[in-house]
């Protein structure tokens, strides 16, 4: 597996950050809608396809969680500062930022907040100092810390076309029924490929305490993410392209839009049904902005 340099431009927080994350799913679910019957989300008047930011967070978080989830206390976090706030593992979220508070000596307090207890925080969980979190939710008010990293729901290129499959399995549920088999459902996109823009403040960045190696990381979560989120439901998820804009001025030299105008993701000639991500071409362009360098992240 590649390793990133935490030294290189596109890890730098100082430095303002605009991406564009292209992703593939075949025969398989990339994001239930429990609305829907755990349908994939899609668009009703366009039919493309949706993912949600908080899915894709989820798996960033996961990949994290990997990496560190060993050296974890009971409160998911550890002394290097990767633990993750928003984990399945029964843990209150109250009860991480009581502990906190406690720790600090601070009094319980619900109305004002507390800055020392929402940095000590962002110090200790990688997922609040990168995508933000709601601190006051309890005893002890942390305010609420705005993320330097937001990224927007995922939309397919071309409409899907959602399919609900009937299964079968020879597992009888209830006790007691004599008939053999029962009937399923498997909802699944044949082919679909998935675009998400994505932004990192600085400003916001200096507020949360990020560091270059929390940059690199997050670059090589998303690189890995789908090769750690195996499952039946989902089919083949693959990572496709990861395109990250670096700006010289924090405050940035061009707008993020005129940026990811520069991507653009075409069907080949001659393909009516896309099936494989060969049936699409990226085309990047060259005329970057004064100011704006473009990175092709690989995860080889």
């Amino acid at each position: 597996m590649k390793t990133l340099d935490a030294q290189a431009i596109y890890c730098d927080p100082e430095r303002r950050h605009d991406f564009v994350l292209l992703f593939d799913v075949r025969d398989g679910n990339p994001n239930g809608d429990p609305d829907a019957g755990n349908l994939p989300r899609i668009d009703p008047e366009t039919m493309q396809g949706i993912v949600t930011d908080v899915c894709l967070k989820r798996k960033l978080r996961n990949y994290i969680d990997l990496l560190y989830a060993n050296d974890y206390n009971n409160l998911d976090y550890d002394d290097r500062g990767y633990g993750i706030f928003v984990r399945d593992s029964g843990v209150a979220l109250n009860a991480k930022i009581r502990d906190a508070a406690e720790q600090l000596g601070a009094a319980k307090e619900k109305k004002r907040e507390n800055p020392d207890v929402r940095a000590e925080l962002c110090k200790r969980y990688y997922d609040i100092r990168m995508f933000g979190a709601v601190l006051s939710t309890g005893d002890y008010n942390a305010g609420q810390v705005r993320g330097p990293v937001q990224i927007t729901f995922a939309r397919s290129i071309d409409p899907i076309v959602p399919l609900d499959l009937a299964i079968t399995r020879v597992a009888i549920t209830r006790e007691g029924e004599s008939k053999e088999t029962e009937i399923g459902r498997k909802p699944i996109v044949p082919y679909g490929l998935y675009r998400a823009h994505g932004f990192f403040s600085p400003a916001l960045a200096q507020q949360t305490g990020v560091s270059r190696e929390d940059l690199r990381l997050l670059w090589e979560a998303m690189l890995h993410m789908f090769e750690h989120d195996r499952s039946a439901a989902r089919g083949e998820m693959t990572l496709r392209g990861l395109y990250v804009f670096t700006h010289d001025s924090p405050r940035g030299n061009a707008p993020a839009h005129l940026l990811f105008e520069k991507i653009a993701v075409r069907r080949a000639e001659g393909v009516q049904t896309p099936r494989t991500f060969s049936d699409y071409q990226v085309i990047v362009a060259d005329d970057l902005p004064n100011g704006v360098q473009l990175h092709r992240l690989d995860a080889v």
